[in-house]
């Protein structure tokens, strides 16, 4: 076992960056971390090439993705496959997002 003491903590970014990503475990087939998005912060990324699990631990906002926009709060939890293009948008409140990868984050080549 092991304990993820930090996982799902909100850190604001660092002064000019709009956003905070914190990897908090990887092994081969997954890889844990965590988004941090604060009012007027902007999210930037890009597609993955592994496929994702969000769960909102705090804040407000919407996901933009290929396949619709949500509305996400507190307990919401998305699936978006990999390749597909994703953003948070109108974050209402600082935004913490626990983020799975699978497989681990950058493991897949691009196409």
């Amino acid at each position: 076992m092991l304990v993820l003491p930090n996982a799902g903590r909100f850190t604001p970014p660092e002064p000019g960056e709009g956003r905070r990503y914190t990897e908090d475990l990887r092994v081969p087939d997954l890889s844990v971390g965590t988004y941090c998005v604060p009012v007027g912060g902007e999210d930037t990324q890009a597609p993955h090439t592994e496929d994702e699990v969000y769960v909102v631990v705090s804040g407000r906002a919407r996901l933009t993705a290929g396949s619709g926009t949500v509305d996400v709060a507190p307990g919401s939890v998305l699936f978006v496959p990999a390749g597909e293009e994703h953003r948070f948008t109108d974050i209402a409140e600082d935004l913490t997002v626990l983020v799975f990868f699978a497989p681990a984050e950058y493991t897949r080549q691009n196409p």
